[in-house]
């Protein structure tokens, strides 16, 4: 197995997330950028190209008074790097769920990257 630093375009990526940034965030994605998040196994959200992962992001913003992604690990083999995070949060506004704003969320998880010309192609999050 060789370990790496995890590459600049997913520290860009993580580093506009944690900032609210969807522009920064888009900027180190491919066109055709796959986003894919697991829960408990199962496919919990899909999304193909640029407009729909911006689409959601953009949505996304209003459920977070502060999220933070924080990595404590990664490693980085044949093209693909897994980054275990993490995660934590504060809501904005109170969930379906019975979650309520202000309260914290605090997960562990990890996700994979895949690049394709210098740009991140394919983002895998499983929680």
């Amino acid at each position: 197995m060789i370990t790496h630093a995890a590459p600049q375009q997913v520290i860009d990526y993580i580093t506009a997330y944690n900032n609210m940034d969807v522009k920064g965030m888009i900027a180190a994605l491919h066109p055709d950028i796959e986003f894919k998040n697991r829960q408990n196994g199962d496919v919990t959200m899909l999304l193909t190209g640029l407009d729909a992962f911006t689409e959601q992001a953009e949505s996304a913003l209003q459920y977070f008074a502060e999220r933070k992604q924080t990595i404590t690990d990664w490693k980085t083999v044949e093209g693909q790097t897994v980054v275990w995070l993490d995660y934590s949060a504060v809501l904005a506004i109170d969930l379906p769920n019975g979650m309520k704003a202000g309260e914290r969320l605090d997960l562990k998880g990890r996700s994979i990257f895949r690049l394709k010309d210098n740009l991140i192609i394919a983002i895998e999050d499983i929680s």
